[in-house]
């Protein structure tokens, strides 16, 4: 469950206009579409039944039922529709106060950027794949995931390789193909500082050594599986790359888009 205060509670019924039992503008369709979208969770199933079983009330079970960094991404996409929608005059500070509220609910998860752990390509395998990985971290078992994120970010890395031209034997070991990723990152320029750099070719090590995990000390064989602050720290780790490859793969997806080329008819781009 999420950790919401009662001050934070309040502050976020009165920016959405629950005390009349509703959410924003939102009928119960549009609100089961948001929600789904922003986290891959229906809430007209039964465990967000709560007394009336209003929008609000749902809502409010949800807070109740979900952990911070699933509330967290909730409320940061109901604080954007609300203010795309346009605050009511007086209702800035307010806004502010909530937005402070989802912030500390973000940096107080156990896993703050769990939710890059996230498929980059569409295969529905992969997306099972994620969500249970995740799942791990909503339950606080982060060792029971090991196997999993071990899994995931091989997948994930393969992927980004094949899209960049890397070959992918599948003898090369996951950081073979991290290391000739970040070369080609550093290459074509889009790593800018010595330290990015570093802190990049250090996760080469720190994967190999992620292989050991998972063969020796997960759940993906017979063994003594790792114990939860360790578990914490390597899945903290994994999200906080993955998250920093995704925010590279967006810059490059988007000056691909101002040349109106790919990287393979770009001669002076080295993807």
């Amino acid at each position: 469950m999420s950790d919401l205060s009662n001050i934070e509670k309040r502050c976020l019924e009165k920016l959405f206009g629950m005390g009349s039992g509703y959410v924003l503008d939102f009928s119960n369709r549009t609100l089961e579409e948001f929600v789904l979208d922003s986290t891959g969770k229906s809430i007209y199933e039964s465990r967000y039944d709560n007394a009336s079983g209003s929008k609000a009330n749902r809502l409010r079970a949800f807070w109740s039922v979900e952990p911070n960094y699933v509330v967290a991404k909730l409320l940061s996409d109901l604080l954007q529709y609300v203010a795309e929608l346009g605050v009511n005059p007086g209702q800035d500070e307010l806004l502010e106060s909530c937005r402070r509220a989802v912030q500390r609910l973000s940096t107080s998860a156990a896993v703050p950027e769990i939710e890059a752990i996230a498929p980059n390509t569409p295969e529905r395998g992969f997306a099972t794949l994620a969500k249970s990985v995740r799942e791990a971290i909503e339950k606080d078992e982060p060792e029971s995931g090991l196997d999993r994120l071990h899994t995931f970010v091989v997948k994930y890395i393969r992927v980004l390789c094949q899209k960049h031209g890397i070959t992918t034997e599948k003898d090369k070991p996951l950081h073979s193909l991290v290391g000739e990723y970040v070369k080609r990152l550093k290459k074509a320029g889009y790593i800018e500082s010595e330290m990015s750099e570093r802190i990049l070719k250090s996760s080469i090590s720190t994967l190999e050594a992620f292989n050991r995990v998972r063969n020796q000390q997960s759940f993906a064989h017979d063994n003594q599986v790792l114990k939860y602050d360790e578990s914490l720290l390597i899945f903290n780790h994994i999200a906080s790359l993955v998250r920093f490859i995704e925010a590279v793969e967006r810059r490059i997806s988007d000056a691909e888009k101002q040349s109106g080329s790919t990287p393979e008819q770009e001669d002076d781009i080295p993807f």
